[in-house]
């Protein structure tokens, strides 16, 4: 398993912290609660968080279309 021993972190670390992420994003949770530290892992949880929150507002974005459309 790749490993950066002067940071701590590695390959599936980063994606947990992607993936709780996008968790986060999708409950709503703010962007401002990461609980990591460390500038890798927090960016890789960032990441996670943005990608979630611009499929949602893709989302909401087709769903008004939708309504636009029919009315």
């Amino acid at each position: 398993m790749a490993r950066d021993i002067k940071l701590g972190w590695d390959v599936e670390a980063l994606n947990k912290a992607y993936r709780q992420g996008y968790m986060a994003a999708t409950m709503n949770m703010d962007k401002s609660r990461c609980p990591y530290r460390g500038d890798v892992v927090i960016a890789a949880w960032e990441a996670g968080w943005d990608d979630a929150d611009q499929v949602a507002r893709e989302s909401r974005g087709k769903g008004d279309d939708l309504l636009s459309q029919i009315a």
